[in-house]
């Protein structure tokens, strides 16, 4: 029964995490962005961490099977994996290779001190798991595609041939809730007395976890799938209150004071590191506009300045899948790699949007109104004349100054021409100017970007 209700709300969740990132669904399915960990972690969402770390001492690492869309989506492929196989041995015990898990976890660790997000983005779940979704929903940059089929390929090589070992070995996530599910009030426990020895709980445990022959199981690294209770046919194994029986007590103390520094010291680094991080231009057919050089990089409205946005984005992509208006894509260079990248060469922001502010779960993007939007200043236009139509081939225009939502262009008369002319002071930068210039392939008005965003 336990089995099958987790698989329920797995289900549920995997679905609607799904949808979010194809851009379906915000007001339903929004809310299963909040939950995720790391996001959380980033943008200092106390309810939401503690909620997680409350959840994984009483219950175990629920999280990892429920919520965690990478963690759910691994466990497909285990059953597709476990279906082929049948009945044969797929698993056996082996212990947690600690080493590796701390190696993974204090890299993280120093990448979010030191705003290495590339790395971030790279290893974060969630992350991980939009990443190859977008990738089939919008494939339209190459290094897009190549990093989410990637990411792609070994999950679901490491899911099909080793289960849960990503999730136990690599993600920083599964390894600072382990250090807290070693306590969990409610776990799968063993009855030695009723165990036959089959050793059918461990070659079905895709955590590899479980030693039928010591009649043992590793909390660090129990998912709580369930699967062990339905396989158990002796009925040897259930899932109840891990305390008031016998139990050694040294090997308890010993346990007890090497995890619980460790659960201590991890959780504040984790946390610690987190805080520090935290359409038309009137014309016949024209050429594709290219990507402008920019003297400061765009970053969207709420996000308060470019470091900000950038030490707490996760490159998740549910912005990317939310913008209407096609500003935002992943970023192709290193320092920010699958991160946002904003743009107006397919569309500008328009003011009255606040689509990416509203499903950011990490306060990259902190929630803002549409009256708040239009307080708020982003960047600057700046025109080349020499690439405005006007000047360069003699032609009346005006399209700049027509579609500013702001008044900030305005046409002046010079040498008998009506050229445009910016007023920064009520320029904000949302890119209507670019976006609609005629002038191609590069738009003779660019915007650029404000390291610190300016409010009105």
């Amino acid at each position: 029964m336990l089995r099958k209700i987790r698989i329920s709300v797995a289900t549920l969740f995997l679905i609607g995490i799904t949808l979010l990132f194809i851009g379906i669904g915000q007001q339903w399915w929004g809310w299963m962005a909040s939950l995720q960990f790391l996001p959380s972690c980033l943008a200092l969402n106390f309810a939401v961490i503690a909620g997680t770390v409350v959840v994984t001492l009483l219950f175990g690492r629920i999280y990892c099977s429920v919520i965690c869309p990478m963690g759910i989506f691994q466990d497909c492929v285990n059953s597709l994996s476990s279906r082929r196989k049948g009945k044969k041995a797929r698993f056996h015990f082996h212990k947690e290779n600690r080493a590796l898990r701390d190696f993974f976890l204090a890299l993280t660790l120093l990448a979010l001190m030191f705003g290495v997000q590339w790395f971030v983005v790279l290893i974060a779940p969630y992350s991980a798991y939009g990443r190859m979704v977008r990738t089939v929903v919008d494939p339209s940059s190459a290094t897009a595609i190549i990093v989410g089929a990637s990411t792609f390929v070994v999950i679901a090589v490491s899911a099909w041939l080793w289960g849960r070992e990503w999730c136990n070995s690599i993600c920083p996530v599964g390894t600072v809730l382990s250090l807290f599910s070693r306590f969990s009030l409610f776990r799968p426990m063993i009855d030695t007395d009723k165990c036959v020895h089959c050793g059918v709980c461990e070659k079905k445990c895709k955590a590899s976890c479980i030693s039928s022959f010591d009649q043992k199981i590793d909390y660090s690294r129990c998912v709580d799938c369930f699967d062990c209770l339905d396989n158990c046919k002796a009925g040897a194994i259930r899932y109840r209150f891990a305390f008031g029986r016998k139990a050694k007590a040294e090997e308890k103390k010993e346990e007890g004071v090497d995890t619980g520094k460790r659960a201590f010291i991890a959780a504040t680094a984790f946390l610690g590191g987190s805080a520090i991080a935290k359409a038309d231009g009137g014309l016949a057919k024209v050429l594709e506009k290219e990507v402008p050089q920019r003297n400061e990089r765009l970053v969207p409205f709420g996000a308060g300045s470019v470091k900000d946005f950038y030490d707490r984005c996760t490159g998740c992509g549910l912005c990317i899948s939310a913008c209407p208006n096609n500003v935002l894509r992943p970023s192709t260079d290193l320092k920010h790699l699958m991160q946002p990248q904003m743009g107006y060469e397919k569309g500008y922001c328009r003011p009255e949007c606040t689509a990416c502010a509203d499903v950011c779960p990490t306060d990259a993007i902190l929630p803002i109104s549409a009256e708040q939007k239009a307080l708020i200043h982003i960047g600057h236009a700046r025109i080349n004349p020499e690439l405005c139509v006007v000047n360069r081939d003699g032609v009346s225009c005006g399209n700049c100054a027509r579609h500013c939502p702001s008044g900030a262009i305005r046409m002046v008369e010079s040498d008998g021409r009506s050229i445009p002319v910016v007023d920064e002071e009520r320029c904000i930068g949302c890119g209507a100017c670019e976006n609609l210039c005629p002038s191609r392939p590069i738009s003779a008005i660019v915007v650029d970007g404000l390291s610190v965003h300016q409010i009105s």
